[in-house]
């Protein structure tokens, strides 16, 4: 009798994008693949080719990219590594922000600039269509309807499956959803940042899927002797798989994609699906990390 092993990936479950495209939900942020401030090529190509295909091996089907990344490194490094893409591979990427160095983005929301942008996005990925395509960020000097018209536009041609939003509000996700479907939110949210704890209620309440970006930061919640370390000394964990696991359980809209450019934290990383906290740990590291959520409100 043969014995079939669940990978991390199948192990965190899966999630349905717009109704048709099935991922497992902890998955893979391509960012730290890039150089510092996401400009450049990263210091070992060949480990980051390693890390994109070990993540397939360990059950990673959603990979999240964006053309600021680099420009373009990771979208090559992508399609070098894992081209022609499994069928169950979903690559989500993300226009509208302009890089013009190490940490130095701005948003830019032309129709045309989105457009010239997504077709690029397709040929350094060497794709015909992208499955999610995310506005990285709202354009305050462009009309949303134009950002988002220029969107559904490749939509209906074909170009693009599925539209997401990073950084937004509840109000504007409802403004965008007016012109097309949306089916993801991407904002910052972890264990002690929860400033988009009203959005990720109303992605859950929606279908939509919420797809926190920094989601390994736990503050100072790590403090020797706090209930963060105390589990991960009970688990036999980090504290930063502690952290991912509490995202996997706090809403099944939430597809967490930790990066890293390291198979060894890769796969330390994917280990956190297998983590199954009680109720009670559950509820005490949520009140912990709204703690320190407000905290740093005040």
């Amino acid at each position: 009798m043969t014995t079939t092993t669940v990978t991390p990936g199948a192990a965190s479950g899966t999630f349905i994008l717009g109704g048709d495209v099935e991922v497992n939900r902890l998955g893979y942020g391509t960012m730290h693949l890039a150089g510092p401030g996401a400009w450049g090529a990263g210091r070992d190509r060949d480990e980051a080719i390693r890390v994109l295909r070990r993540a397939v091996e360990l059950g990673v089907t959603f990979f999240d990219t964006a053309d600021v990344y680099g420009p373009f490194v990771t979208d090559e490094l992508i399609r070098t590594a894992l081209h022609p893409y499994p069928d169950e591979l979903v690559i989500g990427s993300k226009v509208g922000s302009s890089n013009q160095g190490a940490g130095k983005w701005a948003p830019i929301g032309r129709p045309e600039y989105l457009r010239q942008q997504t077709l690029l996005n397709l040929r350094h990925l060497g794709l015909e269509r992208v499955d999610l395509l995310q506005l990285h960020r709202i354009d305050p000097q462009v009309p949303l309807e134009d950002q988002i018209g220029e969107l559904k536009s490749m939509q209906d041609e074909g170009l693009v499956r599925h539209v997401g939003l990073s950084e937004v509000s509840v109000d504007e996700i409802k403004a965008a959803s007016a012109i097309t479907q949306i089916v993801s939110v991407q904002n910052r949210f972890n264990l002690a940042d929860r400033a988009s704890e009203d959005v990720l209620d109303y992605c859950t309440a929606e279908g939509m899927a919420f797809i926190p970006w920094f989601p390994l930061a736990y503050g100072k919640l790590a403090r020797p002797g706090g209930i963060l370390a105390s589990l991960a000394s009970k688990y036999d964990r980090s504290p930063s798989q502690l952290a991912l696991a509490w995202l996997l359980r706090r809403s099944g809209a939430i597809l967490p994609i930790p990066g890293t450019s390291s198979v060894r934290h890769l796969e330390e990383n994917m280990e956190s699906a297998r983590i199954d906290l009680t109720d009670n740990e559950f509820d005490m590291l949520s009140a912990l990390g709204r703690a320190e959520t407000e905290k740093g409100t005040r």
